[in-house]
């Protein structure tokens, strides 16, 4: 099934750098059809273990890129929403999903995260996201991000995402874009560092903060996971 909310948000945006990040991953996605990687992460695997333990039957999965972690995740006998800013990642995932027969299990949804998510309150278990929180993203859009995981998560639902974090290789490198970004080879990344990870948990219950090496570099991630929790809550 596929969704275009992509009229969804106010127009006009203010930075033409951040802003033109969605045509260097369209551009991207078309030339390499496993620009992300051809197998699950390691960080998804052990988001499925997560989720498995804890029930999960609805999941969101924001970032899916090209369906690396989206087919396993379907293929563990859970209903995927992938939702994107690039049209040409999801068409991907939707012809993968239908030659590996998981076309019911797995919608798109073509939307960009800076805005509001057109989505129900308390309408998914949990949220999956593997680098997203690391594109050209301000630490504003990001507060405003994790406050609607928390509006369209049910009660105790949780968030499992991967970041760049600031001991990476790439850290201080190329055009820097200040709030935490540097641009190298067309792409800009947020960097985070613990601070920021404990800003964006306001109304979660912090589960975990584990570490990661993907790559060549290798890029040194943070993997975090938090849980919803309630103003009567008290982890």
């Amino acid at each position: 099934m596929i969704l275009d909310m992509s009229g969804c948000g106010p127009k006009g945006r203010v930075d033409d750098a951040l802003e033109g990040q969605q045509a260097q991953w369209v551009r991207t996605y078309a030339e390499r059809s496993d620009f992300l990687g051809a197998t699950a992460s390691e960080p998804a695997a052990r988001a499925a273990e997560l989720f498995q333990a804890r029930g999960v039957r609805k999941l969101l999965e924001l970032g899916p890129g090209q369906g690396r972690d989206s087919l396993p995740f379907a293929a563990a006998g859970i209903s995927v929403t992938a939702m994107d800013f690039t049209e040409e990642g999801l068409d991907q995932i939707s012809r993968k999903a239908e030659a590996a027969g998981l076309s019911q299990a797995i919608t798109t949804m073509h939307h960009d995260v800076r805005w509001p998510l057109p989505l129900p309150n308390a309408s998914f278990d949990a949220c999956y996201s593997h680098m997203l929180f690391s594109r050209a993203l301000t630490t504003r859009e990001l507060e405003r991000l994790t406050a609607e995981l928390h509006r369209v998560l049910r009660t105790d639902g949780v968030v499992a995402y991967t970041v760049r974090n600031t001991a990476d290789p790439h850290y201080g490198s190329g055009v820097t874009h200040g709030d935490g970004m540097f641009e190298m080879g067309g792409f800009i990344v947020h960097f985070f560092d613990r601070a920021l990870i404990d800003l964006l948990a306001a109304g979660f219950e912090l589960l975990e903060v584990a570490e990661y090496e993907e790559g060549k570099l290798p890029r040194r991630l943070f993997g975090v996971t938090m849980r919803k929790v309630q103003p009567t809550d008290h982890p």
